[in-house]
């Protein structure tokens, strides 16, 4: 039996400031809203501390599970994920004109964030049973490309933001593998080739990717959420207009809480505010990372590989989006936008790497 030492405090430590600044930002984005809409500005405060006091009772379960057993089930939920996501395009629940929900009314969770850390143990499991070896091979190479599309192909119908977190971390799964440049280079051609595709079948992809180039060309229409959240960084300035000061929150910036919160983390602390908040996920994925390559065993230090991966990477979309590096996908800031399903399954997600950690070399 392996021994297990204490979990790893430093990337626990970093989760926790995330969370708080969350907090404070989702108060402070939502409250005006939540007074027009609910005559309570505390509403999505409230909800947002009980999705974390949930996603605490979670994560806390999965620091202390067997990564055996973890094993044992990644398959059959692996099904579920994959029959949840073929649903999603016939039964789910539209918001705001996406459809990426299953559930009833008011009760809803997303599939595709139920999916990210499982789709990653999967493979890490896959990549770990398939052995060196055969990784280097083209028939192992292959199967392996198979098995990495099968999850973000089914994402990507309705959330191509997701869909690109999901394969981009499964890639950096595979270089931690050592699967050969060539086959790599093969895969992200291949990938790019899909996003493409993806893009070019929706209408509103391609205006999205139209307006990115120039969001002033059209800043009432398909610009006007890219617009608005470069006029909240703008006007953030170095320190910011205070806290809870902002103006875009009044209406004028679309999902100010939820993918666009980083703006008003721009516009109420500034330059300083926002440059703190990407210390703390650059710090979270280097923390990531160095426990991946403290792991002894191959499935623990590839399972650890995915898991940072996968929620900088949406990290690096999220903000890139909030400052026009990239175009609008509708992606959540980890740990720090609302949001019950992402909230919950990104502890989750950090309860099993805080998991791994417990078996790092001393």
């Amino acid at each position: 039996m392996e021994r297990r030492g204490p979990a790893d405090l430093l990337l626990f430590f970093i989760m926790l400031v995330l969370l708080a600044v969350g907090l404070i930002m989702v108060l402070s984005s939502s409250s005006y809203d939540a007074m027009l809409t609910y005559d309570d500005s505390l509403y999505y405060f409230k909800r947002q501390l009980i999705f974390m006091f949930g996603g605490f009772f979670v994560m806390f379960l999965m620091m202390n599970i067997s990564p055996a057993f973890v094993k044992s089930l990644v398959a059959p939920v692996m099904l579920v994920c994959i029959v949840m996501l073929f649903l999603v395009p016939f039964i789910g629940i539209e918001v705001n004109g996406a459809r990426r929900w299953l559930g009833v009314g008011s009760i809803r969770f997303a599939p595709a964030e139920v999916a990210k850390p499982v789709v990653i143990v999967f493979f890490a499991m896959w990549l770990t049973s398939l052995g060196k070896k055969n990784l280097q091979t083209l028939k192992g190479f292959v199967y392996t490309l198979m098995v990495l599309a099968i999850i973000p192909v089914l994402v990507v119908i309705e959330d191509l933001g997701t869909a690109i977190a999901i394969a981009g971390a499964l890639v950096c799964m595979m270089i931690a593998a050592e699967v050969p440049w060539k086959y790599l280079l093969g895969t992200l051609g291949i990938g790019f080739a899909g996003v493409v595709a993806m893009i070019a079948v929706k209408p509103y992809r391609i205006k999205r990717i139209l307006v990115w180039l120039d969001p002033f060309s059209d800043p009432l229409g398909n610009g006007y959420q890219a617009v608005q959240s470069l006029y909240a960084l703008g006007s953030g300035g170095l320190f910011g207009v205070g806290l809870g000061a902002s103006r875009q929150k009044l209406m004028h910036l679309p999902e100010r809480h939820t993918d666009f919160i980083f703006s008003i983390i721009g516009e109420e602390l500034g330059f300083i505010g926002a440059a703190f908040v990407i210390l703390l996920f650059a710090l979270f994925i280097w923390r990531g990372f160095y426990i991946a390559t403290h792991l002894d065993d191959k499935f623990k230090s590839l399972t650890a590989f995915g898991l940072t991966a996968v929620i900088g990477i949406q990290a690096m979309i999220n903000i890139g989006v909030a400052v026009g590096f990239l175009p609008v996908t509708g992606i959540t800031l980890p740990f720090i936008s609302y949001g019950g399903t992402s909230l919950v399954f990104m502890l989750a997600t950090v309860g099993f790497l805080l998991n791994m950690s417990r078996y790092m070399k001393q």
